[in-house]
């Protein structure tokens, strides 16, 4: 089933409105790693007036906007930076059983906020120091006019079926004997079809038909939008590229290895296809 979008509680902003002595959800980062409070749970942020009373001094911050009408702020501080008494430094990834799904779809969207502030303080043609809009996320060069938005890589991922069985590959940078599905980035001037049927030959050698929509999810590592897809085996025998698959292979779904978790979109068309398939194979 597919998830809730945050919207419903997150209303998307770049300019405050005046709320009184309201506190507000703080996003920090140290380079890659959040800071989380661990005597506050199941919020699990900080969530305060004023970083003073942390003793947190951020290099940047962006307002990102409300989440139940309090102000969202995303944070950068430097790498030397202590976490207060209570709290600690940790990756989104290590991250996502502490938090709140929102909460975590949240501090996805604001890493990528800081890392596009960060790496965006000077103009990429000329070289001059950036101005952040007022009306919009993007930087706008104030002497040759470039402006840049916030960076999105789209990848597409899919669930191959054939016979009622699942097509999953090893990737070679997969933690221990995890396997996942086809996926990979989307490259200019393709279609998101176009994109499935040519990481599908590129990876394991196989053509696909029937290629339908399934759901999208952002992906903070570091920059991905990942649309998912289901398809249909057509012709072909497996043969890895031995570059980005080291194997690959048909399961079942009362066979199925170790899986990515639900975490991410991988894990949601896994889900789909257990409980689509799972009557009809013994």
């Amino acid at each position: 089933m597919p998830r809730e979008s945050i919207y419903k509680r997150y209303k998307p902003s770049n300019s405050p409105h005046p709320i009184k002595n309201s506190p507000a959800y703080w996003f920090i980062f140290k380079l890659n790693e959040l800071l989380i409070d661990t005597n506050n749970k199941p919020l699990n942020i900080p969530f305060t007036n004023n970083l003073d009373e942390l003793n947190i001094s951020p290099i940047r911050t962006q307002y990102i906007g409300t989440l139940d009408r309090h102000y969202c702020y995303s944070a950068e501080v430097i790498p030397k930076t202590r976490a207060p008494e209570g709290m600690v430094f940790k990756t989104l990834r290590q991250s996502y059983d502490d938090l709140d799904e929102d909460i975590y779809l949240l501090a996805g969207r604001a890493l990528q906020i800081v890392n596009w502030d960060s790496n965006h303080q000077f103009c990429g043609k000329c070289g001059t120091p950036t101005e952040t809009e007022e009306d919009e996320m993007a930087k706008v060069c104030p002497e040759c006019g470039f402006s840049s938005h916030t960076r999105l890589s789209p990848a597409v991922i899919t669930a191959i079926i054939k016979d009622g069985k699942l097509l999953m590959a090893k990737h070679n940078h997969a933690p221990g004997k995890r396997y996942g599905l086809i996926a990979g980035f989307v490259e200019a001037g393709e279609t998101l079809e176009e994109a499935v049927l040519r990481e599908t030959v590129e990876e394991v050698g196989l053509h696909v038909k029937n290629i339908k929509y399934f759901g999208s999810q952002p992906w903070p590592y570091p920059n991905s939008l990942m649309i998912a897809f289901t398809a249909e085996y057509d012709s072909g025998e497996i043969m890895v590229d031995g570059k980005e698959i080291s194997h690959a292979r048909w399961f079942s779904p009362h066979e199925l290895p170790n899986i990515p978790s639900s975490i991410s979109i991988a894990g949601e068309l896994i889900e789909w296809y257990k409980n689509k398939y799972k009557t009809n194979i013994p």
